[in-house]
C-alpha cells in the first residue's frame, strides 16, 4: 500500500480538526493513515459519492472549494488536517479513506483494458501484477478476469515467459471454477502462447485437452474456439514435422467456415499457408496467404491486418526465386500503420524484415546497420523470429570474415533443436546457404561448415509466421 502513517486528533464538530488536549491526548492521538495520491482522492470521491453529497456539501471552514476538488483530482496531497475534517463532514473513520486491494485490483484492471496493444507500458502491466497478488482473496471470477488481461498485457510487452506465467494460473483458477467455458478459454490461450515460445509438445497438450472437453465430457465448445484449436494443433503439427496431419487439420478448420470473410477465415487462410510452405509448395502458400488477406480489411482488425502482411512478406522472401518487389511493397503499405499503431514487438519485426529484405538485394551495409536497430528490441521477438535474425546476423558476420560466426551459427542450429523446434534448425542452414549461394546479383560463396552443396535453388519449409491473435 502506498501511504504514511500520522498521528491524528479528533475532528472539531462544524470545522477542522482541533489539537487534543490533556488526558485524551494519548487516546486522541491514536494512529491511523494518511495515504498518498490519487488513491486518496479516488477513495474520498467514492465515499462522497456513496453518500449522495456534493462537493459543496463538503466544504467549509478551512476547506475551501478549489482545495477539494484538488485533493479528489489528485493534484495536492491530504494534510492530517484535511484528513480528519473530512472524516467528520461524511461522518467516518479515517481508516475510511484506506482503499480495499480490490479497489486497487479494479483500479488496475480498467488501466490495462483500455489500453491498446501499442499503449502498453511495464508500469501499468506492474500494477496489475502487484495488485493480483495484493488480493489473493478476491472474487476467483474477478481474479480470471484480472489474470486474462494480464496475461494480454505481457504479450504486448513482448514477455512471453510473464504471459506464460499468467495463463498458467489461469487455467489452474478455471479448473477450479469448473466453468467448462473458463476452462476452454483458459487452454486456448495457453496453446497459443507455448506454441509463440516454440514449445509445440505443450501446445499440442493444451489443445488436445479442449478437444477432450468436446469429444469425452460433452462439454460443448463453440464452434470458433474449436476452429481456432484445430488451427493451434496444426501450426504444432506441423512444427513437430506431421504434415500430413497438420493439412488434414487445416482442412478440417476451413471445412468448418461459414464464410470466407472475416478475422477467423483470416486465420484459417493463414494456417494453410503455414502448412503449405512447411510442405515446399511456397505458391500454393503464397494463394492461401492472399485469401487470408482478402478476407479481412484494416478496419475489422487491423493488428491482424499487419500482421498478415508482415507475414506475406517474410514468405515472399522465402519463395523460389525469392519475390524481393513483392516482398517490398507489402513492407511498404504496413510500415506507415505501424508509425502510428500496433505495438513496438511488431515493428521490430518490420525492421527485422527489411532488414533481411536489403540483405537479399545485396545492400549488407544497409542490412547491417538495420540488424543494429533490432539489437535495441531484440527481446520483443517471438522465440523464433529471435532466432531468425541471429542466423541473418551470423551470416552477415560471416560474410565480413568474422572466423567466429560459422560457429556461432552451428550453436544456434543445436539451440533450435534443443527448443524442441526440428524444422527451425534445418531452417537456419536453409537460410545460410541459400543466402551464401542464391542471393540475387550476388555470386556464390563457400557456406559454413556442416551446410550441404547445392547445384541449385532449395525448397524452403519456413513458417510465414505462426497465426496467432488476441482471444
Amino acid at each position: 500500500m502506498n501511504r504514511r502513517r500520522v498521528h491524528l486528533g479528533h475532528p472539531t464538530p462544524g470545522g477542522p480538526p482541533r489539537a487534543p488536549t490533556g488526558e485524551s491526548a494519548h487516546v486522541l492521538h491514536e494512529e491511523v493513515e494518511l495515504f498518498t495520491q490519487p488513491g486518496f482522492g479516488q477513495r474520498l470521491r467514492d465515499l462522497r459519492k456513496q453518500q449522495g453529497k456534493s462537493q459543496a456539501e463538503l466544504t467549509g471552514e478551512g476547506m475551501s472549494a478549489a482545495y477539494l476538488s484538488r485533493l479528489e483530482s489528485g493534484q495536492r496531497p491530504p494534510t492530517e488536517r484535511a484528513v480528519a475534517y473530512l472524516a467528520e463532514r461524511l461522518g467516518v473513520t479515517v481508516g475510511s479513506f484506506e482503499a480495499q486491494s480490490e479497489d486497487f485490483l479494479t483500479e488496475a484492471m480498467a488501466t490495462v483494458a483500455t489500453r491498446s496493444e501499442g499503449e502498453m507500458d511495464r508500469t501499468c502491466v506492474s500494477a496489475l501484477a502487484e495488485a493480483l497478488e495484493a488480493a489473493d482473496d478476491t472474487d476467483p471470477v474477478i481474479r480470471w478476469h484480472a489474470l486474462a488481461l494480464l496475461a494480454r498485457a505481457y504479450e504486448a510487452l513482448g514477455d512471453f515467459t510473464g504471459q506464460r506465467e499468467a495463463l498458467t494460473e489461469l487455467k489452474v483458477l478455471s479448473d477450479e471454477l469448473g466453468r467448462p467455458v473458463l476452462q476452454v478459454r483458459a487452454r486456448l490461450r495457453l496453446a497459443r502462447c507455448a506454441r509463440n515460445l516454440g514449445d509445440a509438445v505443450a501446445a499440442r497438450h493444451a489443445v488436445r485437452e479442449i478437444l477432450a472437453f468436446n469429444e469425452q465430457h460433452g462439454v460443448r465448445v463453440s464452434a470458433t474456439d474449436l476452429v481456432l484449436g484445430k488451427l493451434v494443433l496444426a501450426s504444432a503439427e506441423a512444427e513437430l514435422g506431421d504434415l500430413g496431419e497438420a493439412a488434414r487439420l487445416a482442412d478440417d478448420a476451413r471445412d468448418m467456415l461459414d464464410s470466407t470473410e472475416g478475422s477467423l477465415a483470416a486465420e484459417v487462410f493463414w494456417t494453410a499457408a503455414t502448412v503449405s510452405s512447411r510442405q515446399g509448395s511456397h505458391d500454393r502458400a503464397l494463394v492461401h496467404l492472399h485469401a487470408a488477406m482478402d478476407a479481412i480489411d484494416s478496419r475489422q482488425n487491423l493488428l491482424l491486418w499487419i500482421r498478415l502482411r508482415l507475414a506475406a512478406a517474410s514468405l515472399s522472401m522465402q519463395a523460389m526465386p525469392p519475390r524481393l518487389t513483392e516482398a517490398e511493397s507489402f513492407l511498404t503499405e504496413v510500415e506507415p500503420v505501424l508509425r502510428v499503431t500496433g505495438s513496438l514487438r511488431h515493428w521490430q519485426e518490420l525492421v527485422f524484415l527489411q532488414a533481411k529484405l536489403a540483405f537479399d538485394q545485396g545492400d549488407d551495409e544497409r542490412a547491417a546497420a538495420l540488424t543494429e536497430q533490432v539489437e535495441e528490441g531484440f527481446q520483443l521477438l517471438l522465440p523464433r523470429d529471435q532466432i531468425r535474425f541471429r542466423a541473418l546476423r551470423g551470416v552477415l558476420d560471416l560474410r565480413t570474415g568474422d572466423q567466429e560466426a560459422r560457429r556461432r551459427l552451428e550453436h544456434l542450429v543445436a539451440e533450435a533443436e534443443q527448443a524442441g523446434m526440428p524444422q527451425l534448425a534445418a531452417e537456419v542452414w536453409r537460410t545460410v546457404a541459400e543466402s551464401l549461394l542464391y542471393r540475387t546479383g550476388r555470386p556464390a560463396q563457400s557456406a559454413p561448415a556442416g551446410v550441404p552443396a547445392s547445384s541449385g535453388p532449395a525448397e524452403s519449409e519456413s513458417e510465414p509466421g505462426a497465426p496467432v491473435t488476441d482471444l
